[in-house]
C-alpha cells in the first residue's frame, strides 16, 4: 500500500482502527490532530526500516529511537509497537531480531513483522501481528 499521504490522515483515522505504516513527523502531527478531532483512538505502528534500502518508507535504524520518543511525547500518541518488511533478498530472521530489539528498547509491545511468505518465522521472533494478504486474496 505504500505510505500514507497526509491529505488522507483524516480519512484513515476515520476507517481504521489501526495503521502500521507511521514514518515521518508530518503524518504523526497529521494523525494526532485527526485522532483528537475525531474523538477516536487507534492502534499505531511505527514503520522502522530495518534494511535501510532507500526505495522503501520507514524509518531508518539511526533515527528510530528519536523518532518513536517524539510520536509519544510531542504529539502524545499512542505508539502500539513497531512494523518492518524485511527486503526481500534477505533472510527476514536478522530483521525480524532488529525490529524486536528496538521495541524492547522502547517498551513497546506489538511487532507487526511477517507476511504470506515469513510469518511463521516472524511468529518465532515475536510477532504480534502479521500481514497475510497474498495468502488470502492470491499474489498480484
Amino acid at each position: 500500500l505504500g505510505p500514507l499521504q497526509t491529505n488522507k490522515a483524516g480519512g484513515a483515522v476515520g476507517l481504521f482502527e489501526a495503521i502500521h505504516t507511521l514514518d515521518r513527523p508530518r503524518i504523526a502531527q497529521a494523525i494526532a490532530a485527526e485522532m483528537a478531532r475525531q474523538a477516536k483512538q487507534l492502534k499505531l505502528f511505527i514503520q522502522v526500516n530495518t534494511g535501510d534500502e532507500k526505495q522503501k518508507a520507514g524509518v531508518g535504524l539511526a533515527e528510530a529511537d528519536r523518532f518513536i520518543a517524539e510520536c509519544l511525547g510531542k504529539y502524545a500518541l499512542p505508539i502500539t509497537g513497531l512494523m518492518c518488511i524485511p527486503p526481500v533478498a534477505e533472510a527476514p530472521e536478522k530483521h525480524f531480531e532488529i525490529l524486536a530489539e528496538i521495541a524492547r528498547r522502547n517498551a513497546l509491545k506489538g511487532l507487526s513483522m511477517g507476511m504470506s511468505g515469513d510469518f511463521e518465522t516472524a511468529i518465532k521472533y515475536g510477532a504480534t501481528d502479521i500481514r497475510v494478504g497474498s495468502a488470502i486474496f492470491g499474489t498480484r
